[in-house]
């Protein structure tokens, strides 16, 4: 074990808090620094998991070697085998000489795996062999390359859920987590919040030249009080948000609550309940799909009616689509229609009310304007316009926003062509 202290180490690395549970990721991060175990630290987006490894690098004999960060939900599925482990000339498009990988820079030192739950299978197959033997191929290349690297990963996933899809492979799991430290939560750290908050207030006054804003008692409370979801890097922004904006540097209880998100008012917890995500962006996806395919049933409807030169009857599945979209779009009120043969004239649509069938000579394309307004793609772009416009073009923060990967964030960023 070091001979540095705990204080002495949070001192060094710029740690703040006293939590038991914090305490004991970094003894135990201290404890494993002089091996080559292997380690997985776990956590919640925004608990800090990158500090962890380097502890462990700078407190081992690997210290005066490289140490790398890989963020592997950043990089294409595409190219990660050739970042990780290099890649020969000509082994695919655009590769016009040969490269090393990161295993093979890092001979000696420390790769930290941010994000591994991102890995695609193949690479997990490729980082398997490494753990297991030391060996790997670079791409388009049959030559075998021994590498001595020490491997630390994070990861915010349910790493067993993660198996149980077919996601991850379990073998490599058990590799990856020779020794777990998972670090808590924020609002399990409830003695640290405050001291975290002055931290970083004193650092954004000195960034920003202006003096230190204060919380009032009552400001205090409610920051102890507060879920914090985001963690310590909600915490942070909001510091910031308030160094810059508040002309006054005494903040109370009121103007705090004004920078604090209010979605845990709409999903309150129940006490003694386990905790559930609630994933906002599948409800609403949900939402857009079940009225896409209620307004292509509509499509249809129209038409028929349209083209019909007799009686034409609607079916009760029909008429409940009809009724169902009528009461969405008229918010709520009712519109009941029988499964009646109706009257029709073509060219002339057919316009339903409560009390009788008329015909409007107006010209239809109430459909293709509903459609183009619920268009998925357009809605989908423009959340993600929004999640950069909020976090200034952060992609990492967008990401976690949306709930996707920074992976499948920059997908949608080249696919959509969005700009930020």
């Amino acid at each position: 074990m070091s001979s540095l202290s705990l204080q002495q180490i949070k001192q060094r690395f710029g740690i703040i808090g006293n939590a038991p549970q914090l305490n004991r990721a970094l003894e135990v991060a201290m404890q494993v620094a002089p091996t080559d175990i292997s380690v997985l630290v776990t956590g919640e987006s925004g608990t800090g998991k990158e500090i962890i490894p380097q502890v462990i690098h700078q407190l081992s004999a690997r210290k005066h070697n490289e140490y790398i960060a890989v963020n592997c939900g950043a990089i294409p599925e595409g190219t990660i085998d050739s970042e990780l482990f290099g890649h020969e000339k000509g082994s695919f498009t655009g590769a016009t000489g040969s490269r090393q990988g990161y295993f093979e820079v890092a001979d000696g030192g420390t790769i930290f795996l941010d994000e591994v739950a991102e890995l695609p299978m193949q690479t997990q197959v490729r980082l398997l062999r490494v753990l297991e033997t030391g060996e790997f191929i670079r791409v388009g290349s049959s030559k075998v390359i021994k590498t001595n690297v020490r491997v630390v990963a994070a990861t915010n996933e349910n790493m067993q859920r993660a198996i149980q899809s077919g996601k991850f492979r379990e073998d490599l799991l058990y590799r990856l987590s020779t020794v777990p430290i998972p670090l808590p939560p924020l609002r399990q750290r409830q003695e640290d919040i405050y001291l975290l908050f002055r931290k970083f207030a004193s650092d954004f006054a000195e960034k920003y030249r202006m003096p230190a804003v204060k919380l009032t008692g009552d400001a205090v409370e409610l920051l102890n009080a507060y879920h914090w979801p985001g963690n310590i890097r909600q915490l942070k922004n909001l510091v910031e948000q308030i160094s810059v904006i508040e002309q006054e540097r005494d903040i109370d209880g009121p103007r705090l609550q004004s920078y604090l998100p209010q979605a845990e008012e709409f999903f309150p917890a129940v006490v003694g309940a386990p905790e559930t995500k609630i994933d906002e962006r599948e409800l609403m996806y949900k939402f857009l799909f079940d009225m896409k395919n209620d307004l292509n049933e509509l499509k249809k409807l129209v038409v028929e009616l349209l083209n019909h030169q007799g009686d034409f009857s609607l079916s009760n599945d029909q008429a409940a689509v009809v009724n169902r979209l009528y009461h969405d779009l008229n918010h709520g009120e009712q519109r009941i229609l029988p499964s009646a043969p109706i009257k029709t004239e073509t060219a002339k649509p057919v316009v339903y009310d409560a009390d009788n069938y008329r015909d409007e000579t107006e010209d239809i394309e109430i459909h293709e304007e509903v459609q183009e307004s619920l268009s998925l793609e357009d809605r989908e772009k423009e959340l993600i316009q929004k999640a950069l416009d909020k976090h200034r073009g952060r992609r990492k923060y967008a990401a976690e926003e949306l709930g996707i990967s920074e992976r499948t964030l920059y997908r949608k960023i080249k696919e959509y062509d969005i700009q930020g």
